[in-house]
């Protein structure tokens, strides 16, 4: 699958998210807004992270998670539980993690204003994302 941005697409949005096998799958970048598509394999999760310049929207298609989020790393007060059809809103600047706690792939879009991932970007495995990520903060 290609990242379709820049265009107008219209989707079937749980297909193409419990299709994916990606860890993460750009779908759409726009010039102010971007959809991907992760899959968390069980007993894995997104890595716990903070966006101090985007607000994000995800929604389960599959699978249960626990979702943490606080003012800092070590300060994580928010906890919660989601599922098939719930959707998570994390705002700019709390840190958040989002963990497989079920026993299938957790299967999930996001949404963020504005786009956090160059045009295009597939990371097949956590690992890999993990690496991306890391080399973008280095520059």
């Amino acid at each position: 699958m290609n990242d379709n941005g820049r265009q107008p697409y219209v989707v079937d949005i749980e297909d193409i998210t419990v299709a994916n096998d990606n860890f993460r799958l750009a779908a759409w970048t726009g010039q102010f807004l971007q959809m991907t598509l992760m899959n968390i394999e069980v007993g894995s999760e997104v890595g716990l992270e903070v966006h101090d310049d985007t607000d994000q929207f995800l929604r389960i298609e599959q699978g249960e998670a626990k979702i943490v989020m606080g003012d800092s790393p070590d300060n994580l007060t928010f906890e919660a539980t989601a599922e098939d059809d719930f959707a998570i809103f994390v705002p700019s600047g709390f840190w958040h993690n989002i963990i497989n706690i079920g026993d299938e792939p957790l299967k999930m879009y996001s949404i963020y204003a504005p786009s956090h991932h160059p045009a295009g970007t597939i990371h097949t495995t956590k690992e890999e994302a993990d690496a991306a990520e890391a080399a973008e903060h280095d520059h």
